[in-house]
């Protein structure tokens, strides 16, 4: 392995030549990627998976509950794609520059050992939404195992046969998917590369047959975007607040890809095709996704009776067999493409980086596979509120984690990176801080987290609770600066 800096990154010291580095924070999965062959269709094959998981439909289709019109909510769901678009632009570049993972990357602003503080906050999130979307794609499981054997549907009650809030049928599917993905990630990189590259593009081929379908079932004259039942209309100030909301609601639901967008943005070609692959898997996949998700919708009403904005609910109403196989067959797999590269790859690099001569990325892996059953996902997105409240908690701890991240890379180190001093404990290394963690940072991310769990948890400052992502990063990035400024580091950066 090849650790001489790349271009960007400045030469390194005689103290920290490979010959120095420590084993205690470098085992082969943490090192800088050997092949960086990534081209821009792989970007755009992980925001297809992304975007069009369950997760990402059920959490469109829940701004409708904020009493928006249609044209507001598509509105909104493309501000906010855009501004997520611009951020991962951002936070790919170091980590493509030098082949490093997120974790890795880190220890420059919080040291080579402080680092493993938002490793292991990242490792939980990233363990939440693991076992949040696995959930998701377990529920399309459950559903198509009742379609095909209706006598397990006492089995499928909780009230009856459950337990910790979940079924015994549904205990099953979440086990099955759990496995699944673990087989698929065991195998490695390149198997996942693969699978993604197939998840995406084949919901866009079940949304438009379903909308195709629903469509021939209601007829043309019964089709309006105007979704009746959806919650109370909002007129003046009251609709501005709402579409804001919104927009804040979408760039909460992808702060987690996001802020691991590096773990990927590693294996790239270069930052043109990441971000041409952004461009075209983000904003424009979007509002292909966004126009499906909003048609049917639409459709439900006339259709069904009543909005649904779950598509398992929706293809579970659909009469033909075949036609709910294939529905619930690729929300399952759809899911379980981006649950694996956000989620699972993320968490593994975070606990490997905890301890990497004992934890490998599979090792790691496992551990993130563990944790998900133990959060029990189906309390924490189970209701239009909880899931909120689970979107704004998980914000507080990742906004802060991604200003820090940005400021440090291009403010502080004008976007020079020393990768040879990524691992090594040397004093004289450029990333070591007292004790090898840098204060400035832990005290930003502590000042950042406060502020905005206190949009999210006290009452007065409720109203800006949809915004605790960006008050969290821009806190977290202006302290980050001051203090760094004020010399609170105990080692000044190059």
């Amino acid at each position: 392995m090849n650790m001489q800096a790349r271009p960007e990154a400045v030469p390194s010291s005689p103290a920290t030549q490979p010959g120095t580095q420590d084993d205690r924070l470098r085992n082969s999965d943490l090192l800088p990627a050997a092949k960086q062959d990534w081209n821009w269709y792989d970007y755009l094959s992980f925001w297809m998976s992304d975007v069009h998981s369950v997760g990402g439909y059920v959490t469109a289709g829940n701004l409708f509950t904020l009493g928006l019109p249609s044209g507001l909510v598509f509105a909104a769901l493309l501000a906010g794609v855009l501004i997520v678009n611009a951020l991962c632009n951002l936070v790919a570049v170091p980590s493509q520059r030098t082949g490093t993972p997120f974790p890795v990357i880190c220890r420059m602003s919080f040291g080579v050992l402080g680092a493993n503080i938002p490793a292991l906050i990242r490792g939980v999130i990233a363990v939440c939404w693991y076992g949040i979307q696995t959930w998701l794609a377990s529920n399309a499981l459950v559903v198509l195992t009742l379609r095909l054997a209706p006598g397990l549907a006492p089995w499928a009650e909780v009230r009856l046969h459950g337990m910790l809030g979940l079924s015994v049928v549904g205990w099953g599917a979440f086990a099955l998917l759990w496995l699944v993905q673990a087989a698929i990630f065991w195998r490695g990189i390149e198997t996942i590369r693969r699978f993604i590259e197939l998840a995406g593009p084949a919901v866009y081929a079940i949304m438009i047959a379903l909308d195709l379908y629903l469509l021939h079932h209601v007829g043309w004259h019964h089709f309006s975007l105007r979704i009746t039942g959806a919650g109370a209309p909002l007129h003046g100030r009251a609709l501005v607040w709402a579409s804001v909301n919104a927009v804040a609601l979408v760039v909460s639901y992808f702060s987690g890809p996001m802020l691991n967008f590096g773990d990927f943005a590693r294996y790239g070609r270069s930052a043109a095709d990441i971000r041409r692959g952004n461009f075209w898997g983000l904003p424009f996949n979007f509002i292909g996704f966004s126009a499906l998700t909003i048609c049917t919708i639409a459709l439900t009403a006339p259709a069904f009776g009543h909005v649904m904005i779950d598509p398992v609910e929706t293809v579970a109403h659909i009469d033909s067999l075949t036609a709910v196989i294939f529905g619930m067959l690729t929300f399952i797999i759809a899911t379980a493409g981006i649950n694996i590269v956000a989620n699972f790859v993320s968490a593994s690099f975070d606990f490997s980086n905890l301890s990497p001569r004992h934890i490998s990325l599979r090792g790691g892996g496992m551990i993130a596979a563990a944790g998900s059953i133990v959060i029990m996902p189906w309390k924490l997105y189970g209701n239009p509120q909880v899931m909120h409240l689970t979107l704004d908690v998980l914000a507080t701890f990742i906004g802060p984690l991604f200003g820090i991240l940005v400021c440090d890379y291009y403010i502080v180190r004008r976007s020079k990176v020393d990768v040879a001093a990524l691992y090594t404990t040397s004093v004289q290394g450029r990333y070591w801080y007292r004790n090898g963690v840098n204060p400035a940072a832990v005290l930003a991310l502590l000042v950042a987290v406060a502020a905005g769990s206190a949009s999210v948890f006290v009452p007065a400052f409720s109203a800006l609770s949809e915004f605790a992502w960006f008050i969290g990063c821009l806190t977290g990035g202006a302290c980050y600066l001051a203090l760094m400024k004020s010399g609170r580091a105990s080692t000044a950066p190059p």
